[in-house]
């Protein structure tokens, strides 16, 4: 049987810990600030951190690219050459046009490849939800699953993904166009904080409106409280923007009070999401019960 590699892209958000621990390598968006393109790394530094929010929290507009298609062709080549197959976990279609430009890719790489296959699989979740299912994708390489195999058991899998953010504003998600929400619910925020979730076709929506910010920081562990399966098999990812390390501390707390037993990784929303969703935002993401919020509402 060939060798498998699971591939992710910046918008993942996994930490370089975890990209080496599970063996996923990800593929390079980009971001613009000032006319400068700079490639959206997920190895980067606290301090690192602080000055790319720094920056949004002083003004500064930050935009983003999708996986430009020679970055694809490169890290294809890298890994058909040493005769993997490939499983890209790409970031929701309904943020990122780079799925579809990586099966556009991999259908003119593939011939000069003979035997050799790339899934490119839509995650219907971004940030850490996407890392998630890049995890979960890597997990069952190491029990020893084919490339097809494994891109079915993810695919089949992506609506077990359950994440809830709250923001400390909408401004930066509204610019991005990356949100879907109504304008009463954008100009309806005084005094509240959003929460929101990736609906069950994958696009980011908000669900509900607390007040305050502790209120929110303690409704998103409570929800995924509740969605969260029992067996402690894969982690609990919780990420932010450049949060002080007090609250990230108290954060962490809640979730291992109100869900013990499961390992808790930490990490920072990277340069693509970070982009669009602002300073200060946290997110928390674990596999559990099929995600239906959005459904009744029909896809858009």
């Amino acid at each position: 049987m060939r060798k498998v590699k699971i591939i992710t892209d910046s918008c993942s958000d996994l930490t370089p810990e975890l990209l080496e621990r599970y063996g996923i390598d990800y593929a390079r968006m980009n971001t613009v600030l000032d006319g400068e393109t700079s490639p959206a790394l997920l190895e980067w530094t606290p301090e690192e951190v602080h000055a790319f929010y720094d920056k949004m929290r002083a003004g500064k507009r930050i935009t983003t690219t999708q996986v430009p298609t020679e970055e694809f062709r490169a890290i294809f080549e890298k890994y058909l050459s040493q005769d993997y197959d490939i499983v890209y976990v790409a970031c929701c279609s309904k943020q990122s046009g780079s799925v579809n430009t990586a099966r556009v890719v991999a259908e003119k790489m593939l011939p000069d490849y003979p035997g050799a296959a790339i899934y490119c699989i839509d995650a219907l979740n971004s940030a850490m939800g996407e890392g998630l299912l890049s995890i979960v994708a890597a997990s069952f390489v190491s029990e020893g699953l084919s490339a097809d195999e494994v891109a079915e058991k993810v695919t089949a899998m992506r609506k077990n993904v359950n994440e809830y953010i709250t923001v400390h504003s909408l401004d930066a998600l509204a610019r991005s166009g990356r949100l879907k929400a109504s304008k009463a619910f954008i100009g309806n925020l005084m005094g509240v904080k959003p929460i929101l979730t990736a609906d069950y076709y994958g696009a980011q929506t908000p669900m509900k409106k607390v007040r305050g910010r502790q209120t929110s920081l303690r409704e998103i562990v409570t929800l995924l409280k509740d969605a969260i399966d029992e067996d402690p098999k894969y982690p609990i990812l919780f990420c932010h923007a450049d949060c002080k390390q007090e609250e990230v501390d108290e954060i962490l707390a809640m979730i291992r009070e109100a869900i013990p037993n499961h390992e808790i990784c930490v990490g920072y929303f990277g340069p693509i999401i970070g982009a669009s969703i602002g300073p200060d935002a946290v997110g928390v993401f674990g596999i559990g019960r099929e995600v239906t919020f959005g459904k009744e509402a029909g896809e858009n």
